[in-house]
């Protein structure tokens, strides 16, 4: 029994790897917890000194990381490397600001002493996804490994690659045995490894689907977990915004990655006086996207990651215009080898489409045009979704708007993103929990009260 990777660009197959049997997978799991005991009898500058040394080995395989994102999930080269280069900060982040903010809370309570410590959890079981293969662990990892855990990793199946190249990552990094082996395995046996009573935790990145069925497992076993889920993100263009550098942002914003990222701008919804002037420049950025083998520097839109995905993404695509969206770019899969998909722009969507209600994961962007601003507010909020939103106005208005904002980050004039500095998260379908920040390095710890009662 094998995993297969496959280079999106062609559609060839790539590479065979073995799965784990029951007895290799309680083997890793055996290992596993060794290293995140290990981790824990660190000390906070001994964590710290790890991740530095994981910095320097990201930087190393810069380029042989980028490759092998390209070759697995179809990232266009530069982009690729930028990933690469992301996991270099994340991992200087935590190194740097970890110890600080895991410090000892001193709470005043009268006469007794008393203090918040935070510990680790112990071993985190970390279900990955394909389309930021290398940042989506490290992000996670990183503020992990500095509370004093351990984890192993169940990435998905056509990025079982990136896993391998991770699990030795660690190693050379000098990380206790155990900390970060790649579980390779059918989907079927990860409700069994939640169960494990090795396993104190789980975060999870991926669809709405599978976050419900990761939660309700965890919650039968009464383990922590963080989702980090879909979106259907909106893009909301403002009477007073600098339409012209909103177009140019919107582009990037919704083909990023190829259009395949949970917090790329999706909905965009513009006031009518902007809309003519938006559209128009909007739809000469898309249709600049430069597509091609994703190897060659120039690309900037390269293949979907795998077959199925882009003939899901065309379904919504005809759906939508065939309840009455109007297609004025892209929006027909191209001759040839590889899942490739055009950059495509509907127009005159609306709450019933597909490319509306659902999350688009591709470079397809759908836009409404509405009457005014408070009309166009009511369109950004989604009934499911709400992990990030980007908003585009004068900036004298921030604080009358972001309450409005019904998602777990709302970014103005610029584009929605994760900063190891701030934490990242949804709400509603999109998830719960967080990731990165101060918050992100707590999500796997237990706030332990500490009272320390008066002598007489």
């Amino acid at each position: 029994m094998y995993l297969q990777t496959v280079d999106p660009s062609t559609g060839r197959p790539l590479a065979r790897y073995p799965k784990h049997d029951a007895q290799a997978i309680d083997v890793i799991l055996e290992r596993g917890a060794r290293g995140a005991e290990a981790m824990r009898a660190l000390g906070m500058d001994e964590r710290a000194a790890l991740l530095r040394a994981l910095a320097r080995r990201v930087e190393e395989r810069v380029e042989a990381w980028a490759l092998r994102m390209v070759e697995e999930v179809g990232k266009p080269i530069a982009q690729a490397r930028g990933e690469a280069k992301k996991c270099v900060w994340v991992c200087e982040h935590y190194a740097e600001t970890g110890a600080r903010d895991l410090a000892a809370d001193e709470v005043d309570v009268g006469g007794p002493r008393a203090r918040v410590v935070y510990e680790p959890l112990g071993l985190v079981l970390a279900l990955m996804p394909w389309n930021y293969p290398m940042w989506q662990v490290l992000r996670f990892a990183a503020p992990a490994l500095m509370a004093g855990n351990g984890f192993v990793l169940r990435h998905a199946d056509n990025s079982t690659g990136c896993g391998e190249d991770l699990e030795a990552l660690f190693r050379d990094a000098g990380f206790p045995d155990g900390v970060g082996l790649q579980i390779r395995t059918n989907h079927e046996t990860v409700a069994e490894i939640i169960g494990d009573d090795r396993v104190a935790a789980v975060t999870l990145t991926g669809s709405t689907a599978a976050g419900r069925a990761v939660a309700s497992v965890a919650g039968q076993h009464l383990k922590p977990c963080v989702l980090e889920l879909g979106g259907s993100d909106p893009f909301v263009v403002l009477s007073d915004a600098d339409v012209a550098r909103a177009a140019e942002v919107g582009a990037k914003a919704r083909l990023q990655n190829n259009g395949q990222s949970c917090i790329a701008a999706k909905r965009f919804v513009v006031v009518a006086s902007q809309a003519d002037a938006f559209v128009a420049a909007f739809r000469e950025h898309l249709a600049a996207a430069v597509s091609g083998d994703p190897r060659h520097e120039e690309t900037t839109l390269g293949p979907l990651a795998r077959a199925d995905l882009r003939d899901a993404l065309q379904e919504q695509v005809q759906a939508s215009v065939q309840a009455g969206a109007r297609c004025v770019l892209g929006g027909e899969v191209p001759d040839g080898e590889g899942f490739y998909y055009p950059a495509t722009l509907l127009l005159d969507c609306a709450p019933g489409m597909p490319a509306w209600d659902d999350e688009v994961f591709g470079p397809v962007a759908a836009v409404r045009v509405v009457a005014d601003d408070e009309a166009a507010l009511e369109a950004a909020v989604h009934p499911t979704y709400g992990l990030g939103a980007s908003i585009w106005t004068d900036p004298e208005r921030v604080d009358a708007i972001a309450p409005r904002i019904q998602a777990g980050a709302a970014f103005f004039n610029a584009m929605t993103a994760s900063d190891p500095r701030v934490p990242f998260g949804g709400i509603k379908a999109s998830g719960y929990g967080r990731e990165l920040g101060k918050h992100g390095l707590h999500s796997f710890v237990n706030a332990k009260t500490v009272w320390v009662a008066a002598t007489e």
